[in-house]
């Protein structure tokens, strides 16, 4: 049988079957010592793989074999540093939730998580939280990261799940789409996804009582299935979001505006720092390239190990 991967806990897997039952799987052996898979995690959220029925324990199926991914996302394990993890996979679109303050994302770990979705052709999209708590000069900053952030190609939009504000249009972002959401912990995606999707708590209650896991939401990677059409996949809160599967040269080309100009540098290999001739620098100085944005890349610059790439 065909099944989708709803949830991973490293163990035991949430297997949906094409005719609509939930199973709780376990991988055979062989995920565990095939070289050719080289994260933490062999299966992953939004995988299709092949199960079988397993007589012990009841509900139960046996994963046997994974499909070809169209596309993941990665991010440094948060167990081993050497090692990297499969966030998900299979998706449409990446949703970064952030907030202008309680917490603050910074714009360093907003351009890391561009970065991861250019990485591997996702489409990337900033949601801010937490409008109803902002004052003038808050929202003087989201409109400078707006205009930022939309001037160089991505969508971005202000959203209050205390007030319910915005969720009309998060709900059309999401439909019939494969959504990743993600962020740093409080910045209120919980209570985001159950104003998207508020049968959320009955499923987990559902699934804790057949399975006897009674594991909490946001301690593993979980879909479901949207109302309209199109799946959310919830994600734990993220501290920090490492680069991984980049080199050094390839990263000014997972920036928009730096790729625009690096071809007009003197130098192919031009790390568009000390070099001269770079039209990269130039373009800072002249203001087309966010001089912030700028000090982000080279901050990633310096944290990349060139054993990733």
């Amino acid at each position: 049988m065909n099944a989708i991967i709803y949830k991973s806990t490293g163990s035991w897997y949430l297997c949906k079957t094409a005719d609509g039952r939930f199973w709780n799987g376990r991988m055979k052996g062989k995920f565990k010592i095939d070289k050719e898979i080289t994260s933490t995690n062999p299966i992953a959220v939004g995988d299709y793989v092949q199960v079988e029925l397993e007589s012990e324990p009841e509900n139960s199926v046996m994963i046997t074999g994974i499909e070809k991914r169209k596309n993941y996302l990665v991010r440094v394990s948060p167990h081993n540093k050497n090692q990297k993890h499969i966030v998900a996979s299979n998706l449409d679109q990446s949703i970064l939730i952030a907030t202008i303050k309680d917490p603050r994302t910074s714009t360093g770990f907003i351009d890391r998580f561009l970065v991861s979705c250019e990485v591997y052709h996702l489409e990337a999209i900033l949601v801010f939280n937490k409008a109803d708590i902002l004052d003038e000069a808050d929202l003087n900053y989201f409109q400078y990261l707006k205009n930022l952030y939309r001037q160089i190609g991505y969508k971005v939009f202000l959203v209050s799940a205390e007030k319910e504000e915005g969720i009309e249009t998060l709900k059309n972002l999401l439909q019939h789409k494969v959504s990743l959401l993600t962020g740093h912990s409080g910045v209120g995606k919980s209570t985001l996804i159950n104003k998207i999707l508020p049968e959320k708590e009955l499923f987990t209650q559902e699934v804790s009582a057949w399975s006897g896991k009674g594991m909490h939401t946001t301690t593993f990677a979980q879909m479901y299935d949207l109302p309209d059409g199109g799946q959310l996949i919830d994600t734990p809160g993220i501290r920090e979001l490492g680069i991984v599967n980049v080199s050094r040269a390839e990263l000014s080309g997972y920036f928009p505006e730096i790729k625009k100009e690096l071809v007009h540098c003197k130098y192919n290999n031009c790390s568009h720092f000390n070099e001269p001739g770079c039209a990269v620098k130039e373009a800072v100085t002249k203001g087309i390239i966010s001089e912030e944005r700028y000090v982000n890349y080279a901050k990633i610059f310096e944290t990349i190990v060139e054993k990733w790439s």
